[in-house]
């Protein structure tokens, strides 16, 4: 189990280490929370439905302004700084942690907007490399720094847009716009599905009586990259093929599951499954939607269990530590769903569990996980939390 510093000292810890470091007070802080999606995976670049919360890991960003243009980066986490100059941003090598808010400073000047210089303290204790969007939360917070202190107007998913820009364009990682999204209009204990099209979106309250569980496997997710690669042209291919019996289509959402079950058989196999699994993710995320609207965890759960399988069987993104670790939640009292998160091949699952049981669950889960593969994993209960917000 691993064991989380309240906010409220995390805060005071930031602040008083930002005027050690700086020799004056911070004027603000920001939080910027990381998430994990319930249930949608794969069908964000298909233009589908995700349905992630905002959890209570969070990145905080202190800031004060400076008198000239200089920005000065500064983290408690590596124990690291480096400055730069907003006439000259550009990507850092050597100090790689810095360019997710050099990405998002550099999309804010494209648009014009006028930024001071300024002195940043950085802390996070959402796990790196493990899934749960550290990279947005960084991004996310940063942002709200620069608009609280400059006040210029941006509604959030125009913000959390221009997050993905940094990451995509600065940073150089071709992400969806699903993490930046929660990160900056995240709901307390809410879900929220996000339409990946039209970025419609809507707040899913969670039953009571239940918790969240990440559990990261400690497994790096090493073909991950190339992996979607490859899925998300099978997807293209599939899409293109069907369109000769479905002129319409533009993505795999618009493809309802009883047509595609009508054309399946002339699909390759490979893309056939590829889609099916996208296919019928949309549908058990909106038949997801409708199950926690009335309370029910159970089927809620029960489709949390297939998308597990479809993304093992169909989609083919799972691995043995992912497939332990459902497995082992599977079989442990107080579950009511679980699945792989994520982009697959290492890094999370996420588990629905009685509220009661989440800590005992969590123990016997982490045992039967280590028993099966020999690596000692990290389980989080989470509660969902709000998106980006000034907390100081």
């Amino acid at each position: 189990m691993s064991k989380k510093t309240p906010d409220v000292e995390r805060i005071a810890l930031l602040r008083e280490q930002f005027s050690q470091q700086y020799g004056v007070e911070a004027e603000l802080v920001v939080q910027a929370p990381g998430r994990v999606n319930l249930i949608g995976e794969h069908t964000d670049y298909n233009d589908g439905y995700v349905l992630p919360i905002a959890i209570d890991r969070s990145a905080l960003v202190a800031a004060a302004r400076r008198t000239d243009r200089t920005v000065r980066l500064r983290t408690l986490d590596f124990g690291d700084q480096v400055a730069f100059s907003l006439d000259d941003v550009r990507y850092d090598e050597r100090h790689r942690w810095s360019n997710y808010q050099r990405g998002v400073t550099d999309e804010l000047l494209k648009l014009g907007v006028e930024l001071p210089g300024i002195d940043v303290l950085i802390t996070s204790d959402v796990p790196v490399a493990s899934g749960l969007s550290s990279s947005a939360a960084l991004e996310v917070s940063m942002a709200v720094v620069w608009q609280t202190l400059v006040g210029f107007e941006l509604p959030r998913p125009e913000l959390a847009l221009l997050c993905q820009r940094a990451e995509n364009n600065f940073v150089g990682v071709n992400c969806g716009i699903m993490d930046q999204f929660i990160s900056a209009l995240g709901a307390e204990n809410a879900a929220l599905l996000i339409d990946c099209r039209s970025l419609d979106y809507q707040s899913v309250s969670l039953p009571g009586g239940v918790a969240v569980v990440v559990m990261d496997t400690n497994k790096a997710r090493g073909l991950a990259d190339s992996a979607y690669n490859t899925r998300r042209s099978e997807c293209e291919e599939g899409v293109a093929l069907l369109r000769e019996h479905l002129p319409g289509i533009r993505a795999l959402r618009d493809v309802p599951l009883a047509e595609f079950e009508r054309y399946a058989e002339g699909l390759p196999d490979n893309v056939r499954r590829r889609c099916r699994h996208v296919v019928t993710e949309d549908a058990r995320t909106l038949e997801g939607v409708q199950a926690l609207s009335e309370g029910d965890a159970v089927t809620f759960g029960r489709l949390m269990d297939a998308s597990h399988v479809s993304l093992r069987d169909d989609y083919e993104v799972s691995c043995a530590e992912l497939d332990a670790m459902v497995e082992a939640a599977w079989g442990t009292p107080g579950v009511i769903g679980a699945r792989m998160t994520g982009g697959g091949f290492g890094g999370c699952a996420v588990a629905l569990v009685e509220q009661g049981l989440a800590q005992a669950f969590s123990e016997r889960v982490a045992q039967a996980y280590q028993r099966a593969v020999d690596l000692v994993p990290n389980l989080y209960v989470c509660t969902a939390k709000m998106g980006a917000q000034v907390v100081a």
